[in-house]
């Protein structure tokens, strides 16, 4: 069932841009029950300029999924010192976890998208759900120019799978605006971004690419652009 609180972010920040998106969600929700998704992204690394420049102490997570790159750790290193918050991490059940990779091994994702899926599911979906149960609003940072699958996404959303409202305030941002913010407030960044990595996901799952190709062909590159979700942004057409 849509919330009270989701129609009134409708009415708050229909036509809003980036930046008084930020500022009203932070005026309408309080500061423990509205959280921030980074993956380390471009994008995230904007929204979390954004918060802070608004929260002293934002909640901002991420989903340690334990193949991460090492430059991912660093840029959240640097980005904890840059802005004086602690990111809360979530990681995956310790139990869940070891059955899938006893069952399935360590490397299952690349045989059939059904176990990418299962993967992503105890990785990031499961972690994602505990972090979400504590909130009323949760930030991301897509994009519709990032993938087909993202194209028919708005600025305020309801997510049914979460229950919860789910805000975009960078969902009609091209990537040359993401990378001018960026570069005109001196934000952190991974520097895989630099060697040809415009999406960065878990490692055995992501590789560089071509200077001009789709954004997100290095992530799950042996599956087709539809089925390129790891289930935490999936979007109903009903």
């Amino acid at each position: 069932m849509i919330s009270r609180l989701f129609s009134q972010l409708q009415r708050a920040l229909d036509g809003q841009d980036a930046q008084a998106t930020i500022r009203e969600v932070c005026q309408i929700l309080p500061a423990d029950r509205l959280v921030l998704a980074s993956s380390l992204g471009l994008e995230d690394q904007v929204l979390t300029h954004l918060v802070c420049a608004v929260h002293a102490q934002p909640r901002i997570f991420t989903l340690d999924t334990g193949r991460l790159f090492p430059e991912t750790y660093e840029t959240m290193e640097r980005t904890m010192q840059r802005y004086g918050f602690r990111y809360e991490v979530l990681a995956p059940d310790t139990g869940e976890l070891e059955a899938l990779v006893r069952a399935q091994g360590p490397n299952l994702f690349y045989r059939s998208v059904a176990l990418r899926k299962l993967c992503c599911a105890v990785r990031k979906t499961h972690p994602l759900a505990r972090v979400l149960a504590t909130a009323d609003a949760w930030i991301c940072g897509l994009r519709r120019e990032q993938a087909v699958t993202r194209c028919a996404m708005e600025r305020v959303e309801w997510d049914e799978t979460f229950g919860l409202a789910k805000l975009n305030p960078l969902i009609d941002w091209t990537e040359s605006q993401v990378w001018e913010f960026l570069r005109a407030h001196d934000i952190p960044y991974n520097p895989l971004h630099d060697r040809g990595y415009p999406s960065i996901g878990c490692a055995p799952c992501t590789r560089a690419v071509a200077p001009g190709a789709d954004l997100r062909s290095g992530r799950w590159w042996w599956e087709q652009p539809e089925h390129k979700e790891c289930g935490l942004h999936w979007k109903s057409e009903g």
